[in-house]
């Protein structure tokens, strides 16, 4: 089965030909789709000119919209079997991909999260308020579903072609996680946890999710349990 990595990318010029050689080393056929998502920083213009030596499609969006939006305008246009969701920093390794895919090459499941909390890594201190907030919703999204999951907010969402783009999604920010997540449970697809590696980043290293976020998540997460 064919792979297709989407990359949402705002503000990343630290980290984003990092990032690129990563995946390219892993994957250095699959077919990739990276969004820019209204950079000021220069990521745009570093993407539009390595677009063949890292060998990408490009979409750049004219204002900052979100992370969902930039999944949004990617979804429709992938082309393989298997999709990937690979953030623009260096907080997830792309050398897992193949333990991410090979539950769905298998059919032992409809989509693969990377859980960052099955392993017994421990949060630092920078870290710990996210890793609690990140463990309520987790708990929060299992109490409303059907699902048993370990970290719903994860990056790394793996879905066969056919299921992502059966969903239609609304959420332009950080709360498509959970907008993605309940509609698949409302639609009873088996979703399986992978453990992975993780490299969190600080606020003052370019982390975007904040507390806001949190509690958007929170009504999203009911929002799409109850109400749509």
């Amino acid at each position: 089965m064919s792979l297709s990595i989407i990359m949402p990318c705002y503000n990343e010029k630290l980290t984003i030909e990092s990032i690129l050689t990563r995946v390219r080393n892993c994957q250095p056929d699959a077919e990739l789709i990276v969004v820019d998502d209204a950079s000021t920083d220069g990521s745009k213009e570093w993407l539009q000119n390595h677009t063949t030596i890292f060998n990408f499609h490009l979409i750049c969006h004219s204002k900052n919209q979100g992370k969902g939006a930039a999944l949004q305008s990617a979804f429709p246009l992938v082309t393989q079997d298997i999709i990937i969701i690979q953030d623009a920093d260096l907080e997830y390794d792309p050398h897992h991909y193949p333990q991410l895919i090979k539950p769905i090459q298998d059919n032992r499941c409809d989509v693969v999260y990377g859980s960052r909390f099955l392993t017994k890594q421990i949060p630092s201190s920078s870290y710990l308020l996210a890793y609690l907030a990140n463990k309520f919703l987790t708990q929060l999204t299992n109490l409303v579903t059907p699902l048993q999951l370990t970290d719903m907010e994860t990056c790394y969402k793996v879905f066969r072609r056919e299921v992502i783009q059966s969903l239609h999604l609304k959420e332009t920010g950080f709360g498509i996680e959970p907008e993605i997540t309940v509609k698949l449970a409302k639609q009873s697809y088996q979703i399986l946890d992978i453990a992975i590696t993780y490299n969190p980043r600080r606020y003052h290293d370019g982390k975007k999710i904040g507390i806001a976020d949190f509690f958007w998540a929170i009504w999203c997460i009911f929002r799409y349990r109850f109400l749509n």
